[in-house]
């Protein structure tokens, strides 16, 4: 099968397209042609070992030599002890545990797939996983949300925040989104009520304070976070360096105490079985996914350098046929 290859840390030059041998499964296994894969921060940070801890895979080399982790696609075999699906079965799944979804084929265990509703195409159900999972949590389930509150999302041009925009306004809070200049209208497009061009503007700067912050790019410190919360508001970070997080993750619940407010990272549960709200919203029509830009499986390194310079409003697709 055909596959996107690397085998060092580095820009997406060390990424190619290569012929590898189809994984047969095993025990409790499926293998799935890949229809969809969606790419996340994530893949950027696995492809450049940066931060830190995207080097959990390996931490002189990469460990797994084929990224892409949000996968939608079709079962084509099965296991001898896998029983959930048949061949012909429309699937996805976020195996960032696992990767392999810049390639044909796929084999992963049957616990991590789920079902695609039959009104999602492989792409929207591709996009879904990892963002869904990031804008869900962060804004309903821990960010507990609700109506007439101010919330501001950091990183909101991209795939999560996407989703967390579209959510916080279903729950009738009036948001903000901070990202680049180019995608200030997209945000707009979204319900987003205000926009911040970082580049123009530091958000913890202004004067305002928010209920709920979200942070997809956390790189500020934490006293600056704790200025930009009211009284009583939370804080959660995703993404950003990994000495925010760490300083974030130590410092953030002592000083969150004693001002009242929370100051977390946070720690989202992962996987399919964690998005039926997002796949019902979905469904209704109420959440909308983005698709900025196609690509094919050969020009996954032109994919990667879009996302990874910033440029992407919403979801980057790849499609493998």
């Amino acid at each position: 099968m055909k596959a996107v290859v690397y085998t060092r840390y580095g820009t997406p030059d060390e990424l190619r397209l290569t012929e590898v041998p189809t994984p047969v499964p095993q025990g409790g296994e499926v293998l799935v042609k890949v229809r969809s894969v969606s790419l996340n921060l994530s893949d950027w940070e696995g492809l450049r070992g940066t931060p830190l801890y995207s080097r959990f895979g390996g931490l002189r080399r990469p460990r797994r030599h084929v990224l892409g982790s949000d996968i939608a696609g079709q079962v084509v075999a099965t296991g001898p002890d896998a029983t959930l699906f048949q061949p012909g079965d429309d699937v996805f799944a976020d195996i960032l545990t696992y990767l392999g979804g810049f390639a044909e084929y796929v084999c992963v265990p049957q616990r991590v797939l789920a079902r695609m509703p039959e009104a999602m195409t492989y792409e929207q159900a591709a996009a879904l996983p990892q963002a869904g999972a990031i804008a869900l949590q962060g804004i309903v389930v821990k960010g507990q949300v609700r109506a007439g509150q101010r919330v501001l999302i950091n990183g909101a041009g991209g795939g999560s925040g996407m989703y967390a925009i579209q959510l916080a306004k279903l729950h009738g809070a009036e948001v903000t989104g901070v990202d680049n200049g180019e995608k200030q209208e997209s945000m707009r497009a979204l319900g987003a009520d205000h926009t911040i061009d970082y580049t123009r503007e530091d958000f913890t700067r202004n004067g305002r304070t928010y209920d709920l912050i979200l942070d997809m790019a956390a790189y500020r410190s934490v006293r600056a976070y704790h200025r930009s919360l009211a009284r009583g508001g939370r804080y959660f970070c995703v993404g950003g360096s990994a000495g925010t997080l760490l300083r974030v993750l130590v410092g953030g619940a002592v000083t969150g105490r004693l001002a009242d407010k929370k100051v977390r990272v946070l720690a989202v549960r992962l996987g399919v079985e964690h998005l039926q709200p997002m796949v019902e919203l979905c469904g209704q029509g109420k959440i909308v996914t983005v698709i900025d830009r196609r690509y094919r499986l050969d020009e996954v390194p032109q994919a990667l350098r879009y996302l990874g310079e910033g440029h992407a409003k919403g979801k980057v697709v790849v499609n493998i046929d």
